[in-house]
């Protein structure tokens, strides 16, 4: 569990001290104990090693793109605000590793380097372009960025077509996250 400060661990710890431990992220569970303003998740978060790594490609090539490129921001306009704030592509601290079609970028993928060499992998799709194995060869290229500078990636998802991608890329599902928002 993280939080902001010791104040709220406190009010947080004792709360959430009663609950079992897979209640703990049960939305329902925590809303029941502690007040709450907002929730993300529950999610699942998934790692991978360079040893159980399956790369991808697809038929279309991959390209670079600076964070916080242009076309990242158009990708993001085209699927929506839900889906957009779900990938956080706004938060890459990586090169953003991009598949384009007619010259538009229609998926993109990268990282934002967490602590403890973690590298929190984010993926979107532009939702006419889904379910062709983009969002896969994107973030295929990301990972592997990620592995070669000595990084551990991390996907946390919640649509089960991000948890496929993520399973057919080679991450094992280790636990899950809810992210709560105190008021």
């Amino acid at each position: 569990m993280t939080v902001p400060s010791e104040k709220t661990a406190a009010t947080v710890r004792t709360a959430l001290s009663g609950l079992p431990a897979e209640a703990l992220v049960d939305a329902a569970a925590v809303r029941d104990v502690l007040p709450v303003a907002r929730i993300l998740g529950p999610a699942t978060l998934a790692y991978v090693s360079p040893e159980g790594f399956r790369p991808a490609t697809g038929p279309s090539p991959v390209e670079r793109l600076p964070a916080g490129h242009a076309a990242l921001r158009a990708l993001e306009e085209a699927a929506g605000q839900d889906d957009s704030a779900e990938a956080s592509l706004d938060e890459i601290t990586s090169p953003a590793f991009v598949v384009r079609e007619d010259g538009r970028v229609v998926a993109a993928a990268g990282y934002q380097d967490w602590p403890r060499r973690t590298a929190h992998i984010s993926v979107l799709t532009a939702p006419e372009a889904r379910g062709r194995g983009l969002a896969r060869t994107a973030a295929s290229a990301a990972v592997a960025h990620a592995l070669a500078a000595g990084l551990l990636p991390q996907w946390r998802a919640r649509p089960p077509a991000s948890r496929r991608v993520a399973a057919a890329l080679g991450f094992e599902e280790l636990g899950a996250q809810l992210s709560l928002e105190l008021p």
